[in-house]
């Protein structure tokens, strides 16, 4: 099929490789602007961009899809069908109605449940059990066209949001050849979603990321899981933070919270059950085991973490 793709991070690129493997015809490649990354803010293209670029894609990054130079664009490169994975951008009536088979999205998550932009990290931050992509036929909303396909994925007790997130993209690259497969075959099935069941996933923030041992150690756990890799959930020490990148729950009698319990591993009371820190980044040092860090702060049983 004539594939037109949109899309800018790596799990759009890696939908865009898995299009290209299978013998689509893939006319462009429309992805947001490069942008300056790392300390030294090195101009950087966005994933989609360098995949497209090595395998003699054409790539276009235009500000927006509104302009009717843009609209000229794909109606010349004349898509049957529109691919969308993470494009970061709500596509225009003018250009949904270009392609004759429609446009298609793919998002992570088991839609109408988490709409937006970090489902994945949600589902995580929740303590969900259960999460999946779900490929859709896009309108003018965000995240709320007909389903066309739908495959759910377990989550594992202790994964984080960067893991979970692996096995998310590498089934939402099978899951829509499957839809698209459906699309060419003509037998596509439209099944609208249910809109009063509809949930949001908006963007992680920083401010999001601070807690404190006062909370119950589910909670906290959830919070550590879905935090990691961005923006990293963390708790301040003298004044100073302390990343968190992994825990693990475990029952304990009842303490104040934030009381050590044990520094082998360190185990800290909080507001119902302990929290095990498995592996911390101390605020200008590298990251080390919650014991290593217990060690040099000298903390003791019986006493408090921060």
């Amino acid at each position: 099929m004539r594939i037109l793709f949109m899309g800018t991070p790596d799990i759009a690129a890696a939908a865009l490789s898995a299009l290209v493997e299978a013998g689509h015809t893939v006319c462009g490649a429309y992805t947001r602007a490069d942008k300056p990354v790392g300390r030294k803010q090195i101009m950087t293209a966005p994933p989609v961009k360098q995949y497209a670029e090595a395998h003699g894609i054409p790539v276009f990054q235009p500000k927006t899809l509104r302009e009717g130079a843009v609209r000229d664009t794909i109606r010349e490169l004349a898509p049957e069908l529109i691919v969308v994975v993470a494009y970061g951008r709500i596509l225009p009536p003018e250009v949904l109605s270009i392609p004759p088979k429609g446009c298609i999205n793919l998002h992570v998550s088991l839609l109408p449940k988490y709409r937006g932009g970090a489902p994945v990290q949600w589902a995580v931050l929740n303590g969900d059990r259960q999460t999946g992509v779900t490929i859709m036929y896009l309108d003018e909303g965000l995240d709320t066209g007909d389903i066309l396909r739908v495959a759910p994925l377990e989550i594992g007790e202790d994964e984080t949001s960067g893991e979970l997130f692996e096995r998310v993209t590498a089934l939402g690259a099978q899951t829509l050849l499957r839809a698209i497969d459906d699309i060419a075959a003509g037998t596509a099935q439209r099944t609208p979603q249910n809109h009063a069941e509809a949930t949001a996933a908006p963007p992680l923030t920083k401010e999001m990321a601070q807690f404190s041992f006062d909370a119950p150690a589910r909670k906290l756990h959830n919070l550590v899981r879905g935090m990691n890799p961005w923006p990293a959930a963390y708790f301040l020490c003298g004044g100073k933070k302390v990343k968190v990148l992994r825990t693990r729950c475990d029952d304990a009698p009842r303490a104040a919270p934030g009381t050590v319990f044990s520094t082998k591993p360190l185990c800290v009371a909080c507001a119902q059950g302990a929290l095990t820190l498995l592996e911390v980044v101390p605020e200008g040092s590298r990251p080390m085991s919650g014991e290593a860090w217990a060690a040099g702060r000298r903390l003791s049983t019986g006493g408090s973490v921060l």
